[in-house]
């Protein structure tokens, strides 16, 4: 996890180990820890710290606060952060591996939920429509990626795993493989439709280099023929993000302006709820407190009252 070997990096492969094998976790949730936990021991060996019985309470919090404070990271990324030191730490505490849990009593990230930053409908056709023939050859492909993340409200990682066989032109929807392996079939519009077909017909065939049946089945490929990998996505948004005009835009924000115009536009919460593959309704939710318009629309239209 670290060119610098410290006591933290055996605890840390052996964790990382068991959610692969015992707990099973996704791919991209086991990076996502490695990532967490890389950023965390870099700041406790900055304060002097070199393994984990070391740590105390204060140190977490301390390091959770320079996220925010010095990196500027999003709350939803703390969030995530958060939850990493919980669940490695009780790990280390339920094998013996520590003598008491440093982050039992740090704040649950349920506490931390803020509500998500949307682009408005204009700006958002603004962002898909940014890829032009100036951009070269895979400008096709951005924009058909661009239209299926905000079509469906996918994740990075969910648009680049699509395999050609979930992609469904006939009733316009593609399936969707999210957490926890659990698959959803979400309905697309025209354009996405439109966007996608002349990307196959037009680009994929040109891409396609490998006979790796994986690579070849993926929807998505890159100049070099590989999949289009969720980095590379996250890159792609902010690089038409910003021939649009547009500032902190990434792929999540397409996610949640995907959810909130759904709303706005009347969607049923529970439809919502099941396009975005949440499994707590909860979760979605917290889109119910972005358009404060609205609620004053329905007090206004059905208050006896108003």
């Amino acid at each position: 996890m670290t060119a610098t070997r410290s006591g933290f990096d055996r605890p840390a492969r052996d964790f990382l180990t068991w959610t692969r094998i015992e707990a099973g976790l996704a791919p991209a949730t086991r990076e996502a820890y490695a990532r967490d936990l890389s950023d965390l021991f870099g700041f406790l060996r900055g304060l002097g710290l070199d393994e984990p019985a070391a740590v105390e309470p204060n140190h977490l919090a301390d390091h959770l606060r320079s996220l925010s404070r010095d990196r500027g990271f999003e709350p939803t990324t703390i969030t995530r952060h958060l939850a990493t030191i919980r669940v490695f730490f009780r790990w280390l505490c339920a094998n013996d591996r520590i003598p008491r849990d440093p982050a039992r009593l740090l704040e649950r990230p349920t506490r931390w939920r803020r509500v998500p930053g949307v682009l408005s409908p204009a700006k958002m056709r603004k962002l898909v429509e940014a890829p032009s023939p100036d951009q070269g050859r895979l400008w096709v492909r951005d924009r058909a990626m661009l239209e299926l993340m905000y079509a469906a409200g996918l994740r990075a990682s969910e648009v680049g795993a699509l395999r050609l066989d979930e992609y469904h032109e006939v009733l316009a929807s593609v399936t969707v493989t999210g957490k926890g392996s659990k698959q959803r079939i979400v309905p697309i519009g025209e354009p996405a439709v439109h966007w996608t077909n002349r990307y196959l017909t037009e680009l994929r065939p040109h891409l396609v280099r490998f006979d790796d049946g994986r690579d070849r089945q993926r929807l998505l490929l890159s100049f070099t023929g590989r999949p289009l990998e969720r980095v590379a996505v996250w890159q792609l948004v902010r690089k038409y993000a910003a021939i649009a005009g547009l500032e902190k835009v990434h792929p999540h924000k397409l996610r949640h302006s995907f959810a909130t115009h759904l709303l706005i536009g009347g969607a049923d919460l529970r439809v919502v709820q099941e396009m975005l593959g949440h499994a707590d309704i909860g979760t979605t939710q917290i889109y119910t407190h972005v358009d404060r318009s609205r609620l004053r629309e329905v007090v206004r239209d059905h208050h006896p009252r108003s």
